[in-house]
């Protein structure tokens, strides 16, 4: 009897959509078993492919569109509204904030979390109320920014006012949140208290603090360790002028610090904050594979010890292992610490990367390269089950 085979992966930032690593490990594992009989659960987690992802799975419809995008440049982006897949929700418009204000949109030589802005993500929201919106489904991930959502309030009408009254440049990023005096959310969009605004982000990811977003996620930005600093202090007062002005602590709010503070600034607006899972397996049938795997193969870019901390291939090892099942990792890269994943029910994990290699080359062949991987993985599965046969 062939093996029953579920691939669940992520996408690889900046280089393979989900969809596209599922079907790399399935090329990967056919090689070696080509009468396995495979599933595919192509996941996202809030980042890249959100939006996507959940307009395919409903037969929805996907909306292109200009905004300025985290440098303050234009960018092309999308939203969607779910289809008749799911007829007792409202007309739900879905985003990620990825498509927007995401890294992958914020050149490499000019990458400063202080500057980065999410009016973008703002700009779409207005876009979906145009459209009729009573829902907006908001996908955190993958982001650019640090600015604690502050761009977004900011195109939706709120205004934030220094010592003297005066406006801060709007689309100006996190560092001029250090010169914030008052929050007036007078002119904020009439139309966001009319909709419901549900939030799939990652509940470990807080605002402030030790482990706030500036000091845990600003390098991977391109900030130095002053400007990590300067980034922190900014968003504690941030955080200070909120919680006076509006009632709201965010400081330490689970999934305020989700894209670089957007969290904060969505419940700013109205918005409702979940664990990023709740959201996203309403419309995908993770569930129902695991029913009937023998084995799962996940993956994402990197594994370490930040994994088990709502990334994709934990939750996937989480719902297989109540089933039983052995789950195997693959990824770009494996980092500090990575041993804990074991402990978070992933069985085995590796690197795609068989040879030396710059990161420039992994991203250009991560196809093949996660290719080969699925097949090296495969190999030894199936000496594992010769030796138990034979055994």
């Amino acid at each position: 009897m062939s093996l029953r085979v579920l691939i669940a992966p992520s996408g690889f930032k900046e280089s393979l959509e989900p969809q596209e690593a599922a079907d790399c490990i399935e090329a990967g594992i056919l090689r070696v078993l080509p009468d396995a009989r495979i599933s595919k659960a192509p996941l996202v987690d809030g980042g890249e492919g959100f939006a996507r992802a959940l307009v395919a799975a409903t037969g929805g419809e996907l909306v292109e569109l200009t905004v300025t995008g985290p440098v303050g440049e234009p960018v092309e982006s999308h939203y969607g509204f779910l289809g008749s897949g799911f007829p007792d929700d409202p007309r739900t418009a879905v985003l990620e904030m990825a498509a927007s204000a995401g890294l992958r949109l914020v050149p490499k030589e000019v990458r400063d979390p202080r500057v980065t802005t999410t009016f973008g993500v703002g700009e779409v929201i207005k876009y979906a109320l145009d459209a009729g919106a009573k829902r907006i489904l908001v996908g955190c991930g993958d982001s650019g920014t640090s600015d604690g959502g502050a761009g977004m309030v900011q195109a939706l009408g709120g205004k934030l006012l220094d010592e003297r009254g005066d406006e801060l440049p709007k689309a100006s990023g996190g560092g001029e949140l250090a010169r914030l005096a008052k929050i007036d959310l007078s002119g904020l969009d009439a139309r966001l208290s009319e909709v419901r605004i549900d939030v799939a982000c990652n509940w470990h990811n807080l605002l402030c603090g030790e482990s706030g977003v500036a000091r845990v996620f600003g390098p991977q930005k391109g900030a130095t360790p002053e400007q990590v600093e300067e980034l922190a202090a900014a968003l504690d007062n941030y955080a200070a002028v909120v919680e006076r002005d509006l009632g709201l602590d965010v400081r330490e709010t689970p999934g305020s610090g989700a894209s670089g503070g957007l969290g904060a600034g969505l419940v700013i607006v109205g918005a409702k904050l979940h664990s990023r899972y709740d959201i996203v397996m309403e419309y995908l049938e993770l569930d129902d594979l695991l029913d009937k795997a023998e084995i799962v193969f996940t993956a994402e870019g990197g594994i370490d010890f930040q994994t088990p901390r709502g990334k994709i291939p934990a939750e996937v090892a989480r719902r297989a292992k109540e089933r039983g099942l052995p789950v195997i990792a693959l990824a770009g890269t494996v980092g500090k610490d990575a041993k804990v994943n074991y402990e978070a029910g992933i069985d085995a994990y590796a690197s795609m990367i068989q040879a030396p290699t710059t990161l420039e080359e992994a991203v250009e062949n991560a196809s093949e390269l996660l290719k080969d991987g699925a097949e090296t993985a495969m190999r030894m599965v199936m000496v594992g089950r010769r030796v138990k046969t034979e055994g």
